[in-house]
């Protein structure tokens, strides 16, 4: 029964919140109604799932789950807080298996393209300030590593992790 439980209150977390902090109130609301948790536990569970890596939801599940009902209801409670991502993401599956040869989704995804790489333009824009120039000046070894980086990947299909790793150690050379 617990299991159930588990599952059910983080499927209404998945469901009722768009992720990062708006989880906060009804993980909050969730535990402290079950009494699974004391306010003070409830803190502390957020604010370590804040500090590990990976999304608040999935860590908050993990470690509520593991808390009140070991790996069992970890896993049940992650599968709670994924099941409507799951679920959406099955359903635009479905839906894009079945109209995968229509004229209106591939005039749809021909649009969408220059507007996935115009925003991928503008956030590499955003992040030239800080980067390659730092407090208005051109900073030529961060210049460096991002065209040899670039070349590696788009002359000689280089994988993320490889060109991450030559750019680091480009980094400790140039930099120190």
């Amino acid at each position: 029964m617990i299991f159930l439980e588990l599952f059910f209150s983080f499927l209404k977390v998945g469901f009722s919140s768009f992720g990062g902090l708006s989880m906060v109130p009804v993980i909050n609301a969730e535990m402290l109604s079950h009494g699974w948790m004391t306010q003070e536990q409830v803190i502390d569970i957020i604010a370590i799932a804040e500090m590990t890596p990976g999304p608040l939801g999935m860590n908050c599940a993990t470690f509520a789950g593991m808390r009140v009902a070991g790996i069992a209801g970890a896993l049940m409670a992650n599968l709670g807080v994924l099941a409507p991502t799951l679920t959406l993401t099955l359903m635009v599956a479905i839906c894009f298996e079945r109209f995968r040869n229509s004229r209106g989704l591939t005039n749809i995804l021909y649009g969408v393209r220059p507007v996935c790489m115009g925003l991928i333009f503008a956030v590499m824009l955003t992040l030239l300030d800080g980067t390659v120039i730092q407090a208005g000046a051109l900073h030529w070894q961060s210049l460096v590593i991002a065209v040899v980086g670039g070349a590696l990947m788009l002359k000689w299909n280089w994988s993320v992790p490889k060109v991450i790793a030559v750019s680091a150690v480009l980094g400790l050379v140039l930099v120190r």
